[in-house]
């Protein structure tokens, strides 16, 4: 075993990670996956032509994710071999592209641009003599004489640099080649290297996007990865059992000093699951998953490859998120997760509802415990009256906002709220009339103490209770007689369940949008 088998790293935006490592750099995306340890987390694989090992970069989208700290204990830099002839090329395409690179230097002996990905990690285009790829991937505007060869270097930051060195000898094959200032540089037999910086006095890494998560060696086969982790297990080294990954097997082992690495096989590959023609065209998620598999495809962020229609993202009051079906009908359903959800959690639900609608998820502002909500509460069912008002007077300005960024229509859209999410919404309806008109309403209660006197005849609701909610459902009578009493036209269903939602709920929602949306929008 030696060499290089992919880095894997952190991005929180998906959109722009595409375009740079897709579009600016050429590299192919060869896979695009729900991820094995949260299958509701995107991951991205870019490489050659064929994602051979030894070329992949790959990425877990964190959508709207806090910024890590690189310190030691992690991987500050990585690089990428191109031809040494190639470095005036690169020079002129960041200039031509507007991204920032610094260079050429010397570093050991070859010549280093440098250059930021929209996360701020650090890539480095390094030439070296002879570097090949087993499929060199030609795209738009970088041909292939041009391209990204193979996977370089990574730099590894760390307070004791001469274990670092030493478990990477032991267990990894490296060797030691040379030494620059404070980096130690080690190599293997493929001619990959391993910088280790002493890093002493530096202060500690925090995980986040814009950090490396970990380093993957080569592992010729899974009889090699078995006795890397029987040897491991005699150490002090704290390891993992064998994971499957679908695309190759693998264990994870930290070094003395933190760094997270990890063995996989070569085999059996990315085009285990799709040919070499459409390669990284197809979303895949773990086949564990069985019947969630759509539900989960549904929660994962979407994207544009380079040069195709994406949707324009616009800064807004709320972190948003997106969803297109493959054939949307023209209607959106905005949707307000509950207490501890996301802008994703309510999408496989809504989907259902309503098939061909676009899905604009979005977040709460508040935060309990470091768990998304709406507003502020004093117990389960005492609100800070302040909060709300506030609140809702910001998720007025996002409607007004997305209506004009995303050419929204009053008359296309409505909103589909749960517990928490439902409740701001019911608020809403109350203290900004007219700002939406047709509202579905999962688990929700009065949170207003003192209800405006206004004028919702304008206003459509569907109010739907759990039975068996312990929380809400003794309270969800004084909400419906509040709309009611201000002329909404609200449509209240008592239902088998407790808190949770299901297929009733989705049933019953789905009947209410079709009646207020047109059938094309639940067909």
């Amino acid at each position: 075993m030696s060499g290089i088998h992919h880095i894997t790293l952190i991005t929180g935006n998906v959109q722009a990670n595409v375009d740079f490592y897709a579009g600016f750099l050429g590299m192919r995306l060869v896979k695009r996956t729900g991820g094995y340890e949260d299958a509701t987390q995107l991951h991205l694989f870019y490489g050659d032509g064929a994602g051979s090992p030894g070329t992949l970069i790959t990425f877990f989208a964190w959508e709207a994710g806090s910024p890590g700290r690189v310190g030691h204990g992690q991987v500050s830099e990585i690089a990428l071999a191109i031809d040494p002839a190639s470095i005036g090329f690169w020079l002129t395409r960041a200039l031509s592209h507007n991204i920032s690179i610094s260079g050429p230097v010397q570093e050991f002996g070859e010549p280093v641009l440098r250059l930021t990905d929209p996360d701020g990690i650090i890539v480095k285009l390094v030439g070296v003599a002879g570097a090949a790829s087993q499929a060199a991937w030609a795209s738009e505007g970088v041909p292939e004489e041009h391209a990204i060869r193979r996977l370089r270097a990574a730099t590894i930051l760390t307070e004791k640099p001469e274990e670092t060195e030493g478990f990477l000898s032991a267990y990894f094959g490296y060797r030691f080649a040379e030494r620059s200032e404070s980096i130690r540089r080690m190599v293997d037999d493929r001619g990959d290297a391993i910088d280790i910086r002493d890093a002493r006095g530096f202060w500690t890494s925090a995980p986040g996007t814009g950090t490396v998560d970990h380093v993957a060696f080569r592992a010729d086969d899974l009889g090699a990865v078995e006795m890397l982790r029987d040897r491991l297990q005699g150490s002090d080294a704290v390891v993992t059992d064998v994971h499957d990954r679908k695309y190759f097997s693998s264990i994870y082992v930290r070094e003395p000093n933190g760094v997270l690495l990890e063995l996989a096989t070569d085999a059996p590959g990315m085009m285990v699951d799709e040919p070499y023609e459409t390669l990284g065209t197809k979303l895949w998620v773990p086949p564990s998953l069985g019947n969630q598999a759509e539900d989960i495809k549904t929660m994962l962020p979407q994207f544009a490859m380079p040069g195709e229609e994406r949707i324009i993202y616009r800064e807004l009051p709320f972190v948003h998120r997106f969803y297109v079906p493959e054939d949307p009908d023209g209607s959106v359903l905005v949707l307000l997760h509950g207490s501890g959800g996301s802008e994703a959690s309510l999408m496989p639900l809504a989907a259902r509802m309503a098939p061909r609608a676009k899905l604009l998820g979005v977040r709460g502002r508040a935060a309990e415990e470091g768990m998304p909500r709406w507003f502020r509460r004093f117990s389960p069912t005492t609100f800070d009256q302040k909060d709300i008002a506030f609140e809702a007077e910001a998720f007025a300005a996002f409607v007004e906002g997305s209506t004009e960024a995303y050419g929204l229509s009053q008359d296309t859209t409505a909103y589909v709220g749960y517990s928490n999410g439902a409740n701001l919404l019911a608020a809403l309806m109350t203290l900004k009339p007219g700002v939406i008109d047709k509202a579905v309403l999962l688990r929700a209660m009065e949170v207003l103490d003192n209800p405006p006197e206004v004028d919702l005849s304008a206003t459509g609701v569907l109010l739907i209770t759990g039975r068996e909610d312990q929380l809400y459902a003794r309270y969800s009578a004084r909400l419906q007689q509040s709309l009611a009493s201000r002329g909404a036209a609200v449509e209240a269903h008592v239902i088998e369940a407790t808190h949770e939602l299901g297929e009733e709920d989705v049933e019953l929602a789905r009947q209410w949008l079709e009646a207020r949306l047109g059938p094309a929008a639940v067909s």
